[in-house]
């Protein structure tokens, strides 16, 4: 695959000669191919969806449907709407010898992308880096190959008719060995982003020899605190579920105040609606046999689980700092959140998570490059070196440091 990644390193140099205008020319006529030629998009989204069962929580994530789709579309407009995040300058000054210092920012080159059963990451990620000056190596999941071969078909041909070479995007097969061959292509690619869950991007970290970001693996929390209001508490819960579960942003575990215990079956009851398994600790247990239909005993293991199903785990604190060792040790660093109406108690809430996203009476599907106004997202990243949360523009470019003299030597 060397060939290809050549070629892709090539044709990343080319992105220089376009100005901003005509990225978002291009970008606006594949976000107009999306909508006109769905059909042919929906089609080959059906093959892959014929061999996944709907039963499976991935499914949701794989499906695309037209609503879907003009999501898609409106997002890579937002794009093009953007300003550019390329010659930023970001430092300037003039050194006592004269020599003047601009830091501006550029694009990282070449990007890699791993991602899994999600084929609208294939039109985010062209969208991001085609607008920010980088070319793309993507890396799909064969659950998705057919839907994420056509989208860059449909990619490829709009770059053609615009003269622009089509290896500024790559899609390698959907094979084991072809990610091993993106993690090990030193002086081709880049930065290397995994998108998927923990055991993908424990493997593209411990095995990768190029730079890479981690993104993705969502171990969600809730705090309902002893100040928490009822009706807000029990729409925030319920939209951080049930709103797409198989996504990195979904609650996977409701830690409930004691003093609240009560008001726990009220809090959890829209979920009965969507069939949302609850595994609940002792006393949530006792608070809700009988009263909600889907209940089972809690075990270990149903902490700090990243279940992307109809499944939330329930476990009840005595205190704040109860709460937060709760998150502490289970947590994910994606997103956390917290639901009281006392601000000294979020204020403490928030200062302590240590989590790239931390809500105060709102729910965590909020975590979103759309939703945070940054047109799309190629990741969430829950590292802290570098990008934290939703990864956009800005996120995937570097910086280059030009330096002007005249004739000055040093000693």
């Amino acid at each position: 695959m060397n060939e290809q990644f050549a070629k892709t390193k090539r044709a990343s140099k080319s992105l220089a000669l376009l100005n901003d205008q005509q990225r978002n020319e291009i970008l606006l006529a594949v976000a107009d191919a999306i909508i006109n030629q769905q059909e042919r998009i929906l089609k080959a989204n059906a093959e892959d969806l014929a061999k996944m069962s709907k039963e499976n929580p991935l499914y949701d994530r794989l499906q695309l449907t037209p609503s879907r789709l003009e999501g898609i579309a409106s997002d890579m407009r937002n794009v093009a709407t953007l300003p550019s995040p390329l010659g930023h300058i970001t430092k300037q000054k003039t050194l006592p010898n004269g020599l003047r210092l601009c830091r501006v920012s550029v694009p990282f080159g070449v990007i890699g992308m791993i991602y899994e059963a999600r084929p609208n990451v294939t039109f985010d990620v062209f969208s991001l880096c085609f607008k920010s000056g980088n070319a793309c190596v993507l890396k799909g999941g064969k659950d998705a190959d057919c839907s994420n071969r056509e989208e860059v078909a449909l990619i490829h041909e709009v770059l053609e008719k615009y003269g622009v070479s089509k290896d500024v995007v790559a899609l390698l097969p959907a094979t084991h060995e072809a990610t091993g061959e993106m993690l090990n292509a030193v002086g081709y690619v880049d930065l290397c982003i995994p998108r998927g869950g923990r055991k993908l991007i424990d493997f593209v970290r411990d095995t990768a020899r190029i730079p890479v970001i981690e993104t993705g693996a969502g171990v969600v929390n809730t705090y309902f605190d002893k100040d928490g209001d009822l009706e807000m508490g029990r729409a925030i819960i319920n939209n951080a579920k049930t709103r797409r579960v198989s996504v990195c942003n979904a609650l996977d575990c409701l830690l409930v105040h004691l003093e609240k215990i009560d008001l726990l079956n009220q809090l959890v009851a829209p979920m009965a609606e969507k069939n949302v398994i609850i595994y609940a600790d002792e006393k949530a247990y006792a608070a809700l046999e009988g009263k909600y239909p889907l209940l089972e005993q809690a075990t270990d293991d149903s902490f700090g689980t990243e279940f992307m199903d109809y499944k939330l785990a329930i476990k009840t604190v005595a205190s704040l700092d109860e709460a937060l060792d709760h998150i502490d040790k289970n947590g994910s660093g994606h997103s956390e959140a917290i639901i009281t109406m006392n601000e000294q108690t979020a204020r403490t809430f928030q200062a302590h998570v240590d989590a790239a996203c931390v809500y105060w009476n709102a729910p965590t599907s909020f975590t979103d490059g759309a939703q945070f106004g940054l047109g799309a997202e190629i990741g969430i990243s829950t590292q802290k070196l570098g990008p934290r949360g939703p990864m956009a523009l800005e996120e995937i470019t570097t910086y280059k440091w030009l330096i002007e003299g005249e004739g000055q030597i040093r000693s």
